[in-house]
């Protein structure tokens, strides 16, 4: 999909990095490079213009590179660059922050500020996808997205794993892929990266963090709730249908000060408490109020019921609807 832009074996030796420098300044920004072996030096671009962004893909030999002031003074694109590491170990200073970054993960740096990029591969070949964005095209505050400068962000799983891969199936993708495609595509992709960095930049705001988790347990207490009479209801159960890990959840939970089991169990026996109290239900039977939330047997009700309430479900209904309770109706877990 992306078209062939430069190939350092179709040059002599002693041509390759000085062409590769004049290539990357025009192509991407002005850098100062630092090549260890320059006999051995080989690199290939290929790129797309995709309308507001532009898609790079690169392959080098290990190498140092440092954009300076003076660099920038002399070429402003007023841009971010996304990147996305396909191979080899590579590093970025930017705003004093320092990433170092391995396959499949994924960086954000801006071309407006002095930088510092190294790739560490020995004698073997780094390869990256670059996204390059106009500062204007993003819908977020520049403070905000400044934030994620140099910081380490990972390209597998939720809308990482989507963005990585998209930009490896564009880098390793044939066939052409006309100018009107390209345009939309690079509107899709302009799209998936926004929401990228915004998920990025909420998951940097407390504030954010905070709200966003509190509609989470909201959103996961009501389906409990919902689920009450379900006998399969469990962890595991709630983790998958909220798209979760295991671990997450309970990390949820715990935050609240209780375990995931524990607020299952309160919520049941919390409904089975009142039903068993209400007079418009005294005919219907002890075994169908169990079921009815959710407990495959009368005998896990009668244990749970007396642990948590000190009597059993049947004497406690009997007290209760005859008016001479013993145990206050208030007793046992609480929401």
């Amino acid at each position: 999909m992306l078209a062939k832009v430069f190939d350092s074996r179709d040059l002599p030796v002693e041509d390759r990095i000085e062409a590769w420098c004049d290539l990357t300044e025009r192509a991407l920004a002005p850098n100062e490079f630092c090549i260890p072996d320059p006999a051995q030096f080989r690199a290939t671009l290929r790129a797309v213009d995709m309308g507001e962004v532009q898609v790079t893909s690169l392959t080098y030999s290990a190498l140092r590179s440092r954009r300076t002031p003076r660099l920038i003074r002399r070429s402003d694109p007023a841009g971010y660059t996304a990147g996305l590491i396909l191979q080899g170990r590579h590093g970025l200073l930017q705003e004093r922050r320092e990433a170092s970054l391995g396959m499949n993960e994924m960086l954000l740096y801006s071309d407006s500020r002095p930088y510092e990029a190294a790739a560490d591969v020995g004698r073997g070949t780094a390869a990256t996808v670059l996204v390059q964005i106009p500062r204007a095209s993003l819908p977020l505050r520049p403070e905000q997205v400044d934030r994620l400068l140099a910081v380490p962000l990972p390209g597998s799983g939720g809308i990482g794993g989507l963005l990585s891969t998209f930009l490896t199936h564009l880098a390793t993708g044939t066939g052409p892929l006309g100018p009107q495609d390209a345009v939309r595509i690079g509107s899709v992709l302009l799209d998936l990266l926004t929401a990228w960095l915004a998920h990025h930049v909420d998951a940097m705001n407390p504030a954010v963090a905070d709200a966003r988790q509190r509609v989470q347990f909201l959103e996961i207490r009501t389906f409990v709730v919902r689920h009450l009479g379900d006998p399969r209801l469990s962890p595991d159960m709630i983790a998958a249908a909220h798209h979760m890990s295991l671990r997450t959840l309970q990390r949820l939970f715990k935050e609240q000060g209780i375990t995931v089991g524990s607020f299952i169990r309160r919520q049941r026996l919390n409904r089975v408490h009142r039903d068993l109290a209400d007079p418009r239900l005294a005919a219907r039977p002890i075994h169908a109020i169990a079921a009815r939330w959710g407990y495959a047997y009368p005998s896990d009700l009668t244990r749970a019921f007396r642990a948590a309430y000190g009597v059993g479900p049947a004497e406690y209904r009997h007290a209760h609807l005859n008016g001479t309770p013993r145990w206050p109706t208030g007793a046992g877990p609480a929401e």
